[in-house]
């Protein structure tokens, strides 16, 4: 399979979108994990709520967006949706800190075989977060074997 002209081949992936039930609870959680509000549109005709949240501006960094449909109250995650991955300098404070905020971690920070320093947590609407230690001596949380 080729791939398409180059002067039309994407460069960079802006934004992962999941569905929330209440965007409120969302923007605090991944608040906690450092992503700040950068911009906020409400639907009313179509009943729908997106907020982007990002560590960095969109033009500059892929992003997350949160997305709550008014009339929706939860969802089921999907089974084909693996995870949302965040880099982190310290997964084990992180862990901690998260911890102690009321989130629930699902897999206690530690190696993985053959591959980096990690974590999984869960956001309020039961997507997992997954936390990779990045540090100057690993700095792509990088696995044992390249590829």
């Amino acid at each position: 399979m080729s791939q398409v002209p180059v002067r039309s081949q994407p460069t960079r992936i802006m934004h992962t979108m999941i569905r929330v039930a209440d965007l409120d609870r969302s923007i605090r959680f991944y608040g906690l994990l450092g992503m700040r509000q950068l911009r906020r549109h409400d639907f009313p005709e179509n009943r729908f709520s997106i907020v982007m949240m990002g560590y960095a501006a969109e033009e500059e960094s892929a992003v997350l967006e949160i997305t709550h449909n008014w009339d929706v109250n939860s969802y089921v995650v999907g089974t084909a949706f693996g995870h949302i991955s965040l880099a982190t300098p310290n997964v084990y404070e992180l862990c901690t800190d998260l911890a102690a905020r009321g989130v629930k971690v699902i897999r206690p920070p530690g190696p993985m075989r053959g591959g980096p320093t990690l974590a999984f947590v869960e956001d309020p609407d039961g997507y997992r977060i997954e936390l990779i230690e990045v540090t100057a001596e690993s700095p792509l949380g990088q696995y044992a074997e390249e590829v």
